[in-house]
């Protein structure tokens, strides 16, 4: 293997920010954009138009979301125990939320009843809703730390609820994430859709922009004064054996900007969720949708990188057992199974990738009412 176990576990680390952040970015528009749908769209055709904007694109963009998963269950598999043990009613309320999407796709466009039209496009902002917010108080409640721990035996033992997981810090974090996705989803329908529903998401999108600007700056003053961080204490063996019960962590109130001052380079990823907003943000006032939407992208990127990089090295911090949290150098799987998916990710990434990139060149262009029409596929 041409890579140490260290190296490797790093590897990973930035492969699971990249997978989460293909899907912030590729579904994340969509999410936003149903989100979106009741308040952009004011006519059933205005709403067709919102909705085939998204429709023969979103089954693909979760994608990024299974590959996110099974890189956490495959490559961290102690996070995953304990994320998808701890958060599991999230992650079930998520899963109803996300159900919601493809049946009502299907069921809205075979209805022509206006009351039933009207509930299953509340059902779509529901779809696209509650996910974004879920996810946001996930992210929140990670950032804090989990109230989980482990045995002798590294049984792991959650003593959660649902309830505590929607605390006032995690509940901020799913405004961001939701203004977030607003503005991603509202830059997307100002490049995919006709008049005049692409300037009324242009609108949105601004807002949207202005807003997380402010959101994210006072939710660095939030970790830096009001939430807990954590940092070890000591030696830890970086590619010794992946047991989170060898070391020591200590927990200080706030402090986040001591983790950016150790590795200055992580500050390009709140550099980059700042100025992508502020570049989005400015670019719709002038209807450049295509830049305006790549901006937002960025923005998107480094907003879910920031949340990462202020961990680093902790995946999911313990609040109930700081010594027990887990970290990139002690909750991986083993060099070789690390290294035998790295070949995996070379050889089938850059292929979906790729068809990615060609499914979306050939369905480039706007969307009219005047093509939905003619088009007997279309929702």
């Amino acid at each position: 293997m041409p890579f140490d176990y260290e190296l490797l576990r790093l590897i990973w680390w930035a492969l699971l920010g990249a997978l989460l952040i293909g899907f912030a970015v590729m579904d994340g528009f969509d999410l936003g954009v149903a989100t979106l749908l009741p308040f952009v769209a004011r006519s059933d055709g205005e709403r067709r138009i919102v909705i085939n904007t998204v429709g023969p694109v979103w089954e693909g963009n979760q994608v990024w979301l299974v590959l996110g998963a099974g890189a956490i269950f495959a490559a961290w598999p102690a996070l995953y125990a304990a994320a998808f043990s701890g958060f599991y009613l999230a992650m079930f309320v998520v899963l109803c939320a996300l159900i919601l999407r493809p049946v009502g796709f299907k069921f809205r466009s075979k209805i022509h009843d206006k009351r039933w039209r009207s509930f299953w496009d509340w059902a779509l902002f529901a779809g696209g809703f509650v996910p974004a917010l879920i996810f946001g108080v996930a992210v929140g409640n990670a950032l804090q730390g989990a109230p989980f721990r482990f045995d002798d035996e590294l049984r792991m033992t959650y003593e959660g609820s649902f309830l505590g997981l929607l605390n006032p810090f995690a509940l901020f974090c799913g405004f961001v994430s939701v203004i977030m996705l607003i503005m991603h989803g509202g830059c997307y329908l100002a490049l995919k859709s006709d008049e005049p529903v692409a300037s009324r998401a242009a609108f949105a999108a601004r807002q949207a922009a202005f807003i997380l600007i402010v959101a994210m700056i006072v939710g660095g003053v939030c970790m830096e004064l009001g939430v807990n961080t954590y940092r070890i204490v000591g030696a830890i063996d970086t590619s010794g054996p992946s047991n989170p019960l060898l070391k020591a962590v200590e927990v200080r109130l706030g402090g986040v900007s001591a983790n950016y001052a150790r590795h200055l380079w992580m500050l390009a990823a709140p550099a980059a969720a700042l100025a992508g907003a502020a570049i989005a943000g400015t670019l719709t006032i002038y209807r450049r949708d295509g830049a305006a939407f790549v901006a937002s992208a960025i923005s998107v990127a480094g907003v879910v990188a920031t949340a990462g990089v202020s961990l680093f090295p902790f995946l999911l911090p313990s609040s109930l057992a700081p010594d027990q949290s887990l970290t990139v150098w002690d909750a991986s799987s083993s060099e070789l199974t690390l290294g035998i998916m790295l070949v995996a990710v070379v050889i089938f990434l850059p292929i979906i990738v790729a068809y990615t990139a060609w499914a979306y060149r050939v369905l480039r262009g706007r969307v009219t009412l005047a093509a939905i029409r003619s088009d007997t596929s279309s929702y």
